[in-house]
């Protein structure tokens, strides 16, 4: 009987819950949207419910060997409570970890689901691609997430809230963040953002353009405009690319790490937005100045490196790794 692990990455939009080998490989998938409309409780039996699915799939509970959660955040870890989570509004002082347990009579681990991305990317993507088993990876998607890995290791600081550069404020006169302050990177470079700021710039959500068909815009339609020379869709991204720039900058500064790892949904538009971003990391970190490589591309040791991620879904494989590995590589 094939070992396997289930990991679940709750969205602020999705949920997905996969079943996984301990060498990574995807067995079942499961995915729904997530109905936070109707509450935590509703969204806690969902959870429950992709994991037993997953189970009576992958070869019964004796063949399972744990279950990872990968939440937005901020998080309480290890007890894996919610607080003020900006993209789960009603989950404030929610025990994730303990409400799942009790759900399903076995122990759950509980993450941050950009910790975990970062730690996917580490162990199967990027990270292991480069050689590196350090980096630091920032996730575009309904919100901004980030997560460090240092030496193998999740860094999760001292109550489990390292990482919120999402959060970290890039102008004091900016738009109000959910999470209180202004102008922070998740206004600027999150799925979401991308398209408050188009309808901005008067790309309406009657728009005809780029997909052929009428309704709301999204993320990839904003994209499918700036590739098709729409300047206003070009200003969109041209406006997320200097976002990242500067949050790079700040964060190259502080930790000096071989590997900056961007994923996530909205990552799709990399050509769109890195012409920018990397232009302005060079003009804001001499860090970044004096480590750059001579091609972005190729790796070289000793060089600060800034990739696209190479996993789609890093978050969900990250999650089913996190009980394999979590007693000898999380910190």
């Amino acid at each position: 009987m094939q070992a396997f692990s289930i990991g679940v990455d709750l969205g602020g939009t999705n949920l997905r819950a996969a079943a996984v080998t301990p060498e990574g490989e995807r067995l079942e998938a499961v995915s729904q949207p997530t109905r936070l409309h109707a509450g935590p409780q509703t969204v806690l039996d969902d959870i429950a419910g992709a994991v037993r699915k997953l189970m009576e799939r992958s070869g019964g509970a004796d063949a399972l060997v744990g279950i990872g959660v990968g939440s937005p955040g901020p998080l309480e870890l290890p007890a894996g409570i919610l607080h003020h989570p900006p993209n789960l509004p009603g989950f404030d002082g929610l025990h994730l970890r303990a409400e799942l347990e009790r759900r399903l009579g076995r122990c759950v681990s509980v993450d941050s689901d950009a910790n975990l991305a970062a730690f996917g990317e580490h162990y199967l993507g990027a990270g292991r691609a480069l050689g590196t088993d350090s980096l630091c990876m920032l996730t575009l998607g309904t919100g901004v997430g980030c997560g460090i890995v240092l030496e193998g290791r999740i860094w999760h600081g001292m109550q489990g809230a390292a990482g919120e550069s999402g959060h970290g404020p890039l102008d004091p006169n900016g738009p109000l963040c959910p999470c209180g302050a202004r102008g922070c990177l998740e206004m600027y470079a999150s799925a979401t953002a991308i398209v408050r700021r188009a309808g901005q710039l008067g790309l309406g959500s009657d728009s005809t353009e780029g997909n052929g068909s009428s309704g709301p815009l999204s993320a990839s339609s904003i994209a499918e405009l700036a590739t098709a020379g729409d300047a206003r869709a070009l200003q969109v991204f041209d406006e997320m690319g200097r976002a990242l720039g500067l949050s790079l900058a700040n964060l190259i500064n502080a930790l000096d790490l071989p590997l900056y790892v961007i994923g996530g949904g909205a990552a799709a538009a990399w050509p769109l937005f890195a012409p920018r971003m990397f232009a302005t990391v060079r003009e804001m970190s001499y860090v970044y100045r004096l480590s750059m490589p001579d091609d972005p591309v190729v790796f070289q040791p000793g060089r600060t490196h800034i990739a696209p991620a190479q996993l789609s879904d890093a978050g969900l494989l990250g999650a089913a790794l996190l009980p394999v590995h979590a007693h000898d590589t999380v910190a």
